[in-house]
């Protein structure tokens, strides 16, 4: 399980070892068993320094040809943003951690894991939505009027203290929303800390900023906004074609198959002024993603139209409403 203690314990490395083992058994899938031909397009625009790469999300292992090809060309390596759920399985959570991915969490995955845990069962859609809504309210300072009543989820789940992920819960001390705003807030500031220590170490950082797997391209989230903004890092655009045919499915091995990254030009932190805070901010936090959210959300909405001018007509942007993606608790374990 992903909890404070695991994320405090994590250390990077300049040169993965699981990395590049990894990578010597994909060298032979790609090379000869079955063969993926594999091309960087316009590789000349990657800036020496480390940066943030933004790229589409087709499938589950589409960052694997590109991890090895930057790799093998160039003796560059990342660190991913990869799902807190991944680190449900302790022999999975090994691997992710010797391979430099970074799990981040949300706030639904907290409510979720969280109830499970004391429950021993998932919530229902409704008692999820209801717990989401007050726990949303509370961490943007709105009125606890967004509480919901006492029926709409299990009593217990309020009132019985517990150490679930690495903060304690006492109902005495602070209601439900707060602590898991609370919880959230640690966490994802220990989150920022293996950011700043990847950039140390010279490392990419990988970011899938449409935050879900999806044929079509979908609008970007604030994340890849709020990490460019706090470390001034440039975001290199890439357009990934052709992955989900070589991963149609599970198995990490890739069929016979032809994959496409194109390099967008970066986008440097000098020139996007009409995006930048004013001055320091706690990424991730309520307070800094009140106060800058248009700012986020505008170099969220670039980053994603960058992507999308580098991919084929297949994989463009998707028509997307409000509440298309899905919500319930299921997607969190």
């Amino acid at each position: 399980m992903l909890n404070i203690q695991r994320l405090r314990r994590i250390r990077l490395s300049r040169h993965p070892l699981a990395q590049r083992a990894v990578g010597q058994i994909l060298r032979l899938n790609y090379g000869l068993l079955p063969g993926v031909q594999i091309d960087l397009d316009n590789a000349d625009r990657l800036p020496p320094e480390p940066v943030i790469f933004a790229m589409n999300h087709t499938d589950r292992y589409n960052y694997f040809p590109f991890q090895v090809t930057m790799w093998q060309r160039f003796n560059r390596f990342t660190a991913t943003w990869v799902k807190g759920k991944y680190y449900e399985n302790a022999l999975l959570a090994y691997f992710m951690e010797k391979t430099n991915q970074l799990p981040t969490v949300s706030r639904g995955y907290l409510i979720t894991r969280d109830f499970v845990a004391a429950m021993r069962r998932r919530p229902t859609n409704a008692e999820y939505h209801a717990l989401s809504r007050w726990v949303t309210a509370a961490g943007d300072g709105s009125s606890q009027t967004a509480r919901p009543p006492i029926d709409a989820v299990p009593e217990p789940l309020l009132s019985e203290n517990r150490n679930v992920l690495g903060y304690a819960y006492d109902s005495d001390k602070e209601d439900y929303a707060s602590y898991i705003n609370s919880l959230f807030r640690i966490m994802m500031k220990q989150f920022v800390i293996l950011n700043r220590q990847a950039i140390h170490k010279k490392l990419d950082i990988l970011i899938f900023p449409q935050g879900t797997r999806s044929t079509r391209l979908l609008p970007g989230r604030i994340g890849v906004a709020q990490l460019a903004l706090h470390t001034r890092l440039p975001i290199v655009p890439i357009g990934c074609n052709g992955s989900d045919l070589a991963y149609p499915g599970a198995n990490p091995f890739a069929k016979r198959s032809r994959i496409s990254y194109r390099v967008g030009e970066p986008i440097q932190y000098a020139a996007v002024s009409q995006f930048h805070t004013g001055g320091e901010f706690e990424p991730f936090s309520p307070d800094a993603e009140s106060r800058h959210q248009e700012a986020f959300e505008g170099l969220a909405a670039l980053v994603t139209q960058r992507i999308d001018e580098l991919l084929d007509d297949r994989y463009r942007l998707a028509t997307f409403k409000q509440g298309d993606a899905t919500q319930e608790s299921s997607r969190f374990v």
